[in-house]
Formats: structure tokens, C-alpha cells, sequence
């Protein structure tokens, strides 16, 4: 069944079974309840996460006066890939809105991914990429519209 899910994530796209199934392995499923915070803004952070099912918020200075939602994600989005492709500290808080369950993938799970398949790494990381790229362009557009 993860096999299943994680072959309709964007960012496995293209990848052989075998390295599904590698990554089926390693994920880790956890669940939040509502208002739950999965990560901080500044901490480490070490693993990226997919959601399964509900929706989470991408929140900038949580708790202070000029918190700003940037973004909300749904299932089958993927959040914390920062971290894993620049090992610097998380740059937004994430906060469950209902519910949630997401697959938790570790950098050293990527890091074996690589050892055993390079080639089905690469894709992986290529996809990340992509996918960063059309956050960056969405978030230059909202830029664009806001400041004239």
C-alpha cells in the first residue's frame, strides 16, 4: 500500500520499483492532531516529510504578531525537503489544520538511496528541484502582484 502511495507522490516520479520499495521501507508514518506542530522555525531539521492524508500549514514567526501562513499543503504535497538538500535550520514552523498523517523520510534514507541507486537518486533530487522551482516562481508571481 505505501508503495502505492509514494508512486503517485510527484517527487518518486520515474522511479523503479525497487526504489519504491526501498523508500516504502524507510518512512517513518506518524500522525498530528489538529494545532499540533510537526516542525519549528530555527530548529535542525534532518527529514523531509509527504502527507498522507489531511493538511498542514507553512508558517513564518508563528506565535509573534507578524506571523504570516505562506502556504498550505495537502495530501500528497511534501514539506522539509530544505533541509535535507542544505542541512541549515528549518526556515518555517509547519502546523497540522486537521488531522494529519504524514511519511517522515530521513536524509540518511535519501544518502542510502544513493549508495544502492545513484541513477533513481538523482531523479529524486531532480524532481525535488523542479518542484522547489515552481514554488519559487509561484512565490516571485504573489511578489509581482503585491507590490504594484
Amino acid at each position: 500500500m505505501r508503495q502505492t502511495f509514494l508512486q503517485a507522490i510527484p517527487i518518486f516520479a520515474g522511479l523503479t520499483p525497487s526504489a519504491i520499495n526501498e523508500i516504502a521501507s524507510a518512512v517513518e508514518e506518524a500522525v498530528f492532531q489538529k494545532d499540533d506542530i510537526i516542525v519549528r522555525e530555527g530548529e535542525p531539521g534532518n527529514r523531509m516529510f509527504i502527507i498522507g492524508e489531511g493538511s498542514v500549514e507553512i508558517v513564518k514567526n508563528m506565535g509573534r504578531p507578524q506571523e504570516t501562513v505562506l502556504a498550505v499543503l495537502l495530501p500528497r504535497d511534501f514539506l522539509g525537503e530544505m533541509s535535507i538538500i542544505d542541512s541549515i535550520s528549518r526556515s518555517a514552523s509547519v502546523r497540522a489544520i486537521e488531522e494529519t498523517t504524514l511519511f517522515a523520510l530521513k536524509g540518511i534514507d535519501l544518502y542510502h538511496l544513493f549508495q544502492k541507486h545513484p541513477d533513481q537518486y538523482a531523479i529524486v533530487i531532480l524532481n525535488i528541484a523542479r518542484d522547489i522551482s515552481r514554488r519559487l516562481r509561484a512565490l516571485d508571481e504573489r511578489f509581482a502582484a503585491i507590490s504594484h
